[in-house]
């Protein structure tokens, strides 16, 4: 069973966290929400969510994905903590695999790992470069990071990360049963 991590902030896109972590439990991905500096978290849109530990409690280091939802606030907390931004570099740097959506692509960069080609919220690819930046689709896939553009696109994410992570027939089954045709 394939394993993810997905590090979550005071500020984050509720959308975004919501779908990546539903559309991967859906395809029986182990999903692991790890709290900055709280369990009860307090989303962009003032919806709480409860994580499942804290990301200092992170010993395991054999996630196949790590994936960071956007919303501005929480990036800037995920581009500033010192342990998400070394758990991002060793992924990268073991050439697993990395995802981002809406603004937190920006973390991915301030971690050095964010690849030439990718997209993310229309605006923060001026934080970001503009070089490799991709607005016209909702999801890039650039080698081993998985970006994409905001809380709109969030389904067609969780699906790309299925679809890497488990198989093409789950990501079919899955895209259908949530009409997902969009993506």
């Amino acid at each position: 069973m394939a394993k993810i991590l997905v590090p979550l902030a005071h500020g984050f896109e509720e959308i975004e966290a919501v779908s990546i972590i539903d559309v991967c439990r859906r395809a029986k991905i182990e999903v692991i929400v790890a709290g900055i500096d709280s369990l009860s978290l307090l989303g962009a849109n003032n919806i709480t969510i409860q994580a499942d530990c804290l990301i200092e409690d992170i010993k395991d280091d054999s996630f196949d994905m790590i994936v960071l939802p956007g919303g501005f606030d929480g990036t800037e907390v995920l581009s500033s903590n010192d342990i998400v931004q070394s758990i991002l570099k060793k992924q990268y740097k073991e050439n697993k695999l990395l995802g981002a959506i809406c603004a937190a692509p920006f973390a991915l960069h301030k971690a050095g790992v964010l690849n030439k080609n990718y997209t993310c919220y229309p605006s923060c690819e001026d934080g970001i470069r503009e070089e490799g930046y991709d607005s016209s689709t909702s999801v890039v896939k650039d080698n081993n990071v998985i970006t994409s553009r905001g809380p709109g696109t969030a389904i067609c994410f969780g699906l790309g990360i299925v679809k890497e992570l488990v198989d093409n027939e789950t990501y079919l089954g899955l895209k259908s049963g949530l009409l997902a045709d969009f993506c």
